[in-house]
């Protein structure tokens, strides 16, 4: 089956305190789904972590007679943990995320001066490389290599869909900061225009939304949609223009 001609049912679930957007993506013929991008509670105040937001998942997952075959990761995240190890142990699904996650650790080792930290991806048991093919159920999936908001981050291609995490936001959001430790705005800017190089018609779901002007939380475009009407996008012309506005905003 052709990637860009699958089907994939997506459902997307908002965690308020961090602006995320978690996905359970599903083949309905074969009733597989992947887990994408799931949120581990942080109370500030206390120090404690819950499973709320993945406990949410599992519900829908049984509901909807669902067999979990992923659990992936698109990027370390900084705003919040991330309860793929959890959600790992309740499924037995195996984990995954980028292999350029290992210079990220080794950035941050560095920095926490941390040297007991195995920075070595061992964390996750999948380690996928720019370009390699995965599938969830029948519907093949494909990962780009999408740097510049982190070192690590990757966009994974699933049917005709594409989970863009801290790419590009929502239109009206425009973009993604790149001025964590290890990012870049030209390596930001050239993976967007990989992202808007896939079909008019590819959907597009981001990583989170900030709800401009108060409306209800939305994550899901297209690319014609992002070409047409994000604000970053529509003013920069060059590499060079979203460089100076990003680096102006971040």
């Amino acid at each position: 089956m052709d990637a860009s001609s699958a089907k994939l049912q997506v459902a997307g679930f908002y965690d308020k305190p961090s602006g995320s957007i978690q996905y359970v993506v599903a083949d309905p013929q074969t009733r597989r789904c992947a887990i994408i991008d799931p949120v581990l509670d942080f109370d500030e105040k206390s120090g404690r972590t819950a499973t709320k937001n993945a406990d949410t998942l599992l519900d829908f997952i049984r509901g909807n007679g669902l067999e979990v075959e992923w659990i992936l990761d698109t990027h370390p995240h900084a705003d919040h943990f991330s309860a793929a190890h959890y959600l790992s142990t309740k499924t037995g699904a195996p984990t995954a995320i980028g292999e350029k996650v290992v210079d990220v650790q080794k950035l941050w080792k560095a920095i926490y001066n941390w040297p007991g930290f195995p920075a070595d991806g061992s964390q996750w048991n999948r380690l996928f490389a720019d370009g390699e093919t995965f599938s969830v159920g029948g519907i093949p999936a494909k990962v780009l290599f999408s740097p510049g908001h982190t070192l690590a981050s990757i966009t994974y291609v699933i049917g005709d869909a594409a989970f863009i995490h801290d790419t590009l936001f929502m239109p009206d959001s425009g973009t993604a900061r790149a001025d964590f430790p290890g990012g870049s705005a030209a390596q930001l800017w050239r993976s967007i225009q990989n992202i808007l190089a896939l079909p008019d018609e590819t959907r597009l779901f981001v990583g989170h939304d900030y709800q401009t002007e108060g409306r209800e939380p939305l994550w899901e475009s297209t690319v014609a949609e992002q070409k047409l009407g994000n604000t970053h996008v529509a003013a920069c012309r060059t590499e060079a223009d979203f460089v100076a506005l990003r680096e102006a905003r971040d």
